[in-house]
């Protein structure tokens, strides 16, 4: 509890003691008045200068000036007519009690999720004088040389250039299981050294560190709303108003109708009571705290397993989803090719790798890597001249003065060379030596372990269709999409055929009998060659790109860690918080809409009416903290 909790725990306390003292007192009048007066604005002299404060800035309708309206209303009643001011006292009173435990909740909430999300780095050590010295993260220079000891987080992205450990990665994942780190491997932000001592040469700027760029996410969620949080926002804006003057019609109305007709003394407390216990219960503090928090837990809990999702809009989004579409090569592939077998004409297989290991050299792709692993020897890049990568086909070059190709059967058919068709599944990369062809070298990649399950588990959460989009070719395409359970596969694309197709199920998806048009399509990549189909679907969805820019920057929900299976748990996680939403929603609505009814028939009294306001709100917080626990989901 903070300091600022702590104050008001007190005020409550005091409030509260000198309220029940002063029953036992025997005064009346105007002294009883003063000394009431004292409980009450000790407990509710905030409300009252918030409620100033909105009337001199023209923001007059809020539930400051609701609590300040019924209760001082009510004690201008107990001074002129009952003499009893403990329900004015006590309204207020129960509000602040409500208002203690609704900041006691989010704040418990705000640490819970900080707690999860804590990888911001308190400092870096860099060597000096054969010493270690602690400076800011945001002084270290991209290039320099820092030292993560056992125990300490890593504060900056880089790589190890000495020592061998094991790194905590749950922060970021939400998966306990540790990762093995070495010189030369890439090492992120966030994680915690758990063994040996390592030396690491940053590549990047502290705030442009996975770190930094998490943390900003998260914490930049609040600022996309969800349909739901606007709708609320314009819904109290007009509410509120409306409330205020029904009450004003209630206390005038009928008294003067009852003058009018009946000619006798109108009942001019009894209807204002009933005007005061109405305000009290209109008061929309339910719906306005427990919505934006049952978001704020629902994005905190997906944080917690590892899925950070940018905004409430699209965790909304999310829980409509109907269509999941996937890029395949690691999403539901590890993205690590291997060669599997040489085919040959008249060279050797070794010669063929050579030249094929050389032409691709240049290249980056999954594909030309695992040719050169393959080879397993230095490449001496003198040798090759002219190399042209032509986009979704092979590469061309030029090695020991000899024109090479290597790449599909399109690039076969573009340079005018027949080739032999394989009878193997996998990617077939053909290759052409001197413009004559030589064999083909059959490469494949290898499905991760539970993707299969993944597609199922979908389908069992409310997926209506599955689609998988590939650059490979259909043979190997449609045995992946065989072996998964895919119901749709498209083959042989080049990335803007993939933004294409993604345009095409769109439409489908809104055309669709039995589909809603709220339905929504998510696409799941890599997040580093995917941006363009990420940004153009409902919901993007990079997968595995922990550390990758380009996923955080296009996606608009982030996976940490390679699993398939997170993207079921990214939606079941939504469809939790929007269930929570959508109860607050009824059950705060209900209970206010009876309870008003109840005040306006002279049946509800001011006791009833802290329970549709206060009551109402503790209980809708609850349920909306209940967000914030997923991992069973």
């Amino acid at each position: 509890m903070n300091k600022k909790q702590k104050k008001m725990l007190f005020r409550i306390i005091t409030a509260a003691i000198l309220m029940i003292g002063l029953a036992f007192l025997p005064v009346d009048g105007y002294i009883r008045f003063a000394l009431y007066l004292i409980p009450y604005l000790i407990i509710g002299y905030d409300i009252l200068k918030k409620a100033l404060y909105g009337i001199r800035n023209r923001q007059v309708f809020d539930e400051n000036f609701l609590m300040a309206v019924a209760t001082m209303g009510a004690m201008a009643i107990g001074l002129l007519e009952s003499g009893d001011y403990v329900e004015a006292i006590a309204v207020m009173l129960f509000y602040q009690i409500g208002e203690l435990f609704q900041s006691y909740a989010v704040g418990k909430s705000r640490k819970n999720i900080s707690a999860l999300m804590d990888i911001r780095p308190d400092y870096a050590n860099i060597e000096e004088d054969g010493k270690l010295k602690k400076v800011d993260p945001d002084d270290v220079e991209t290039g320099s040389v820092i030292i993560v000891q056992p125990g300490e987080k890593v504060p900056i992205d880089g790589v190890v250039i000495e020592g061998k450990s094991n790194l905590n990665t749950s922060a970021l994942t939400g998966e306990s299981l540790p990762r093995e780190v070495k010189e030369g491997d890439e090492i992120i932000s966030g994680c915690i050294n758990m063994t040996r001592v390592l030396r690491i040469r940053t590549t990047k700027e502290f705030e442009e560190s996975t770190a930094s760029k998490i943390l900003e996410l998260v914490e930049n969620s609040s600022t996309r709303k969800s349909k739901s949080e606007d709708f609320i926002t314009k819904f109290a804006r007009y509410y509120t108003p409306a409330v205020c003057y029904s009450a004003l019609g209630l206390a005038i109305l009928p008294p003067l109708v009852q003058m009018v007709i009946s000619g006798g003394n109108p009942q001019w407390s009894v209807w204002i009571y009933r005007a005061l216990t109405f305000l009290v219960i209109s008061c929309p503090c339910a719906l306005v705290i427990s919505i934006p928090l049952s978001f704020f837990a629902g994005i905190g809990g997906a944080s917690r397993e590892g899925i950070l999702v940018k905004g409430s809009n699209y965790l909304e989004s999310l829980s409509q989803t109907k269509y999941v579409v996937f890029d395949k090569t690691g999403t539901l592939t590890q993205g690590v090719f291997e060669v599997n077998g040489i085919h040959h004409n008249e060279l050797e297989n070794q010669k063929i790798l050579e030249y094929a290991a050389l032409a691709e050299s240049a290249s980056l792709h999954p594909i030309s890597k695992s040719i050169q692993r393959a080879y397993g020897k230095e490449l001496d890049r003198s040798r090759v001249e002219n190399i042209e990568e032509i986009s979704g086909n092979g590469v061309t070059a030029v090695v020991d003065k000899i024109p090479v190709a290597a790449g599909n059967d399109k690039l076969m058919r573009q340079l005018g060379i027949s080739y032999i068709n394989c009878h193997c599944t996998g990617t077939i990369v053909h290759m052409a030596i001197g413009g004559k062809y030589a064999g083909h070298i059959v490469i494949s990649d290898v499905v991760r372990e539970n993707s299969k399950d993944a597609v199922q588990a979908l389908k069992d959460a409310g997926i209506q269709k599955t689609v998988m989009l590939t650059g490979d070719a259909g043979k190997v395409a449609d045995q992946v999409a065989a072996d998964l359970n895919i119901d749709q596969v498209y083959s042989e694309l080049l990335p803007a055929d993939k933004v294409s197709k993604v345009e095409e199920l769109l439409e489908e998806k809104d055309r669709r009998n039995g589909v809603s048009r709220k339905a929504k399509l998510a696409f799941v990549g890599d997040g580093i060659n995917d941006a363009p189909v990420l940004s153009r679907a409902d919901i993007g969805i990079a997968m595995g790109a922990l550390g990758s820019d380009a996923a955080i920057e296009a996606a608009d929900i982030v996976l940490m860690d390679d699993d398939p299976m997170k993207i079921t748990k990214a939606i079941k996680i939504s469809k939790k918080c929007l269930g929570i939403v959508y109860q607050n929603i009824i059950f705060a609505l209900g209970i206010k809409a009876i309870c008003l009814i109840l005040g306006a028939m002279g049946i509800a009294n001011m006791w009833l009416a802290i329970f549709a306001d206060v009551g109402v709100m503790i209980i809708a917080v609850l349920n909306a903290i209940r967000a914030l626990f997923v991992k069973k989901l």
